[in-house]
C-alpha cells in the first residue's frame, strides 16, 4: 500500500495542545521505530520524511502522513525530529517558520553541544519551544524501559511532554541549558566509538595470525569487565588532582603501547589507531609526566 496524505489534516489551528498527539519528522531506521512506539502506544501520530515512501507501513498502521512541513508542524504541539544534523533541521523546518510558534521541537538527532545551542535559538527566536536530546539507544532499543535519553531544556516543556516521550525511553533530564544533553551524548560518543574501534583493531590482529573474531569475544569481554570499577577509581583521583604514580605510571604505560604498535606492526596490521596512542603517552612524558599516574593525559588534554 502506498503511503497517503491527509487533506484534512488541519493546518491552520495553532492550539492543539493534546498531549495524546505528536509529529514525527525524519524517518530513517530511528524515526520509524519512535512512530511505531507511539503507534503502539495509541498516540495519534503525524509524520514527515522527504521520501514518503518510508512512511507506508506507519500509515497502514494508523498514522498520518502530512502534505508538507507546514502541515506536520501544525497537527499538534509536541513535533519529535529524528534528523541527521541541525542542518538538515534548517533545511526543513526553514520551509515553514510560520507554523513554529506555540510548537514543542524536540530534536533526537545528534550533533555538537554549539550546534545545539544555536539551533534552540533559531527554534525560540520564532515562538517555539527548544528540547534536545541524546538517544543512548539503537532503534531496537526504542520502547525499551531499560534504555534512556538525555534532555534539556525548558523544565515545564518537558514535564508537560514528559509522558509521551517515555513511551519512546525513560526520561533524563539534564536541566534548563539547551546544549548540556547533546554534551552529555558526545562524552558517552566519545567512549563508545573509540572503544569499538579498539575491538576492531584486536580482531584485526587476531584474523592476521588466523584467529576468528568470535574466538576472542570472551577475552575481550574480561578485559572490558573491569572498566566501570577503574572509571569510578579514576574519576576520584582526578576530580581531587591526585596523579600520583604507582603501577600505572605513564612510562610504564608507554612502553606496554609501543609493544602493542609493534605487534601490529609485525603482524601487518594498521598502525594507526596504535600509533596515535603512543603520541599521546608520549607527549605527557615529554611534558614531564613519566612518573605520574596515566590518568595525568587528562591535563594533556584539557591544554
Amino acid at each position: 500500500m502506498a503511503p497517503s496524505t491527509d487533506t484534512d489534516t488541519d493546518t491552520d489551528t495553532d492550539t492543539d495542545t493534546d498531549t495524546r498527539t505528536v509529529t514525527v519528522i525524519g524517518l530513517g531506521p530511528m524515526g520509524r521505530a519512535m512512530a511505531g512506539a507511539f503507534l503502539d502506544q495509541g498516540y495519534r501520530v503525524t509524520l514527515w520524511n522527504r521520501t514518503p515512501s518510508r512512511a507506508a507501513e506507519l500509515v497502514e498502521r494508523g498514522a498520518v502522513l502530512a502534505p508538507d512541513v507546514a502541515g506536520a508542524l501544525r497537527a499538534g504541539e509536541l513535533v519529535v525530529l529524528s534528523l541527521t544534523d541541525y542542518a538538515a533541521m534548517y533545511t526543513l523546518l526553514g520551509t515553514a517558520e510560520d507554523a513554529l510558534r506555540g510548537r514543542v521541537i524536540v530534536n533526537l538527532g545528534s550533533d555538537t553541544p554549539k550546534r545545539t545551542e544555536e539551533g534552540a535559538r533559531w527554534v525560540t527566536e520564532r515562538g517555539g519551544q527548544f528540547l534536545a536530546g541524546g538517544v543512548t539507544a539503537a532503534p531496537s532499543g526504542i520502547g525499551d524501559p531499560a534504555s534512556y535519553t538525555f534532555y534539556s531544556g525548558p523544565r515545564e516543556a518537558l514535564e508537560r511532554h514528559r509522558a509521551a516521550l517515555e513511551v519512546l525511553t525513560r526520561v533524563d533530564y539534564l536541566g534548563e541549558e539547551p546544549a548540556r544533553a547533546a554534551l552529555m551524548y558526545q562524552i558517552g560518543m566519545t567512549m563508545f566509538w573509540t572503544s569499538l574501534l579498539s575491538f576492531w583493531q584486536a580482531v584485526a590482529l587476531a584474523n592476521a595470525h588466523g584467529i576468528k573474531a568470535a574466538d576472542i569475544v570472551p577475552h575481550a569481554a574480561t578485559a572490558v569487565a573491569a572498566d566501570p570499577g577503574l572509571f569510578a577509581f579514576y574519576a576520584a583521583r582526578v576530580d581531587a588532582g591526585n596523579h600520583a604514580g604507582e603501577a600505572d605510571r605513564l612510562s610504564m604505560a608507554a612502553a606496554s603501547a609501543e609493544h602493542v604498535l609493534r605487534t601490529m606492526a609485525d603482524a601487518g596490521v594498521d598502525t594507526t589507531l596504535p600509533q596515535a596512542v603512543v603520541d599521546v603517552f608520549e607527549r605527557g612524558i615529554r611534558a614531564g609526566r613519566a612518573d605520574s599516574s596515566t590518568s595525568a593525559l587528562v591535563e594533556e588534554m584539557r591544554a
